[in-house]
């Protein structure tokens, strides 16, 4: 079979390097790819970025499956566009995206179906928003109404940094939120206090498999201090979500979300990412939907999988027949048994000179330690020019391990560091110490 994978980033090397293990492949396609999929035998980079273009490009090359990697894609339709000629890919519809896409969209789907949040208020008057934030005080949470790149959401501790924020996500020029229809808005909402989780399942209808746990580290600097980024390194699984929080994240939040998206007529297919606030009582709260992989989660879960993703992706995108909208069906998907290693896997994202605010790019790479057993190096913000890898983006490499315990893969990972160097490298030297010190 030959599968596509769409997009560029760390998430997207690492899900086709897991699919380019499988015997059933005869070739992993990466569109456009970066300078570590360009350089990965078993993978073939395709340069093409407009949807309609690489679905006329995949029907005739006969692409059997594709997987979406990026929320850019998904909130411009091209499940839509790629199922309107029969073929299978994995991801939700252009309407089922907006519980990314839309940050209202998305705390209104959550209101109707009394899947529990943050309390929130929208704003598109920015005489209101200020208002709102001089009654409710500081710390509080702005996000954007719209895609902006992993940068939408701040979490102001303090009412000038609110007030700021919603002056930039108001904005109509700040060339990186993606405003929707209707103009710019912003989603207020209260500051949940506790510690956030990944939580991921792969669906179809009513159909959910869940993925091994993990959490993410939002801020540039040790110890959770510093700016708000994309991510800047994972470990799964996450010690935080016990077996009965686990069981309570399918109960009242992904499933009355699956049902509510039936409901509503947009069944929700692909991955469905909830991130959580777990308090220290237990209590969980859906902090945002997106609609795909998260990143750099996805490069230490794929670590730790040990099925054939393959198998598990085509029957993902097998049909799913309901008679009305909460019929129930044995779904393929309900069949698999995910299989893990009981490792712990951690990646650490090297980011460049200026990340998340002003990037500098161009700064070359010159050598990368060897791909191992334990230990990987997934690519997002390179290219390869001229025998050389030079960074592209702000988060440029993960280096992934994994270990026996948490401090196994943190000295997998660190020692592979060592090898690493480009002007400027900036990365968090304590991924992973919140399950290191049982927070």
């Amino acid at each position: 079979m030959k599968i596509l994978v769409i997009g560029s980033g760390g998430r997207e090397h690492a899900l086709a390097w897991k699919l380019a293990q499988s015997k059933k492949v005869q070739c992993v396609y990466v569109a456009p790819g970066n300078g570590g999929t360009a350089c990965d035998a078993r993978l073939q980079n395709v340069p093409i970025t407009d949807i309609h273009a690489l679905c006329d490009w995949a029907q005739s090359e006969g692409i059997g499956l594709t997987v979406v990697g990026p929320e850019g894609p998904l909130s411009q339709g091209v499940v839509d566009l790629f199922r309107s000629r029969a073929m299978r890919i994995v991801g939700p519809s252009k309407a089922a995206a907006q519980l990314e896409s839309s940050k209202a969209f998305s705390k209104a789907f959550m209101l109707r179906h009394r899947i529990p949040t943050a309390e929130f208020e929208t704003f598109s008057d920015a005489a209101l928003a200020h208002a709102y934030v001089e009654r409710k005080g500081a710390p509080i949470v702005i996000k954007a109404d719209g895609l902006a790149a992993g940068k939408g959401v701040v979490v102001a501790m303090d009412t000038a940094q609110a007030h700021e924020a919603i002056d930039w996500m108001l904005s109509n020029d700040t060339g990186v939120v993606v405003h929707n229809e209707g103009g710019a808005r912003v989603v207020i909402e209260e500051f949940l206090d506790g510690q956030e989780a990944s939580f991921m399942v792969l669906c179809n209808g009513l159909s959910a498999l869940a993925l091994a746990t993990s959490q993410d580290h939002k801020r540039l600097l040790d110890q959770d201090l510093g700016p708000n980024t994309g991510g800047m390194g994972a470990y799964s699984p996450a010690p935080i979500v016990t077996p009965e929080i686990h069981a309570k994240v399918m109960r009242e939040i992904i499933r009355p979300t699956l049902e509510g998206m039936m409901k509503e007529g947009t069944p929700f297919t692909g991955f469905l990412y909830a991130g959580l606030m777990i308090s220290k009582t237990g209590d969980v709260k859906t902090l945002e939907f997106n609609t795909r992989l998260g990143d750099p989660e996805t490069q230490p879960i794929m670590m730790r999988l040990k099925n054939d993703w393959v198998d598990v992706l085509w029957a993902s995108t097998e049909p799913s027949v309901h008679s009305d909208a909460l019929a129930r069906e044995v779904h393929p998907l309900e069949r698999i048994e995910l299989i893990w290693d009981r490792r712990v896997a951690l990646g650490v994202v090297l980011a460049s000179h200026g990340y998340p605010q002003a990037v500098r790019t161009g700064d070359l790479i010159p050598s990368l330690p060897k791909e191992t057993e334990d230990c990987a190096v997934f690519h997002a913000g390179t290219a390869f020019e001229a025998g050389q890898w030079k960074t592209t983006g702000g988060r440029v490499l993960c280096v992934s391990a994994l270990g026996g315990t948490i401090t196994q893969a943190q000295q997998v990972v660190y020692d592979a560091i060592e090898h690493i160097h480009f002007e400027g490298m900036q990365y968090r030297t304590d991924i992973g110490w919140r399950a290191k010190k049982g927070i």
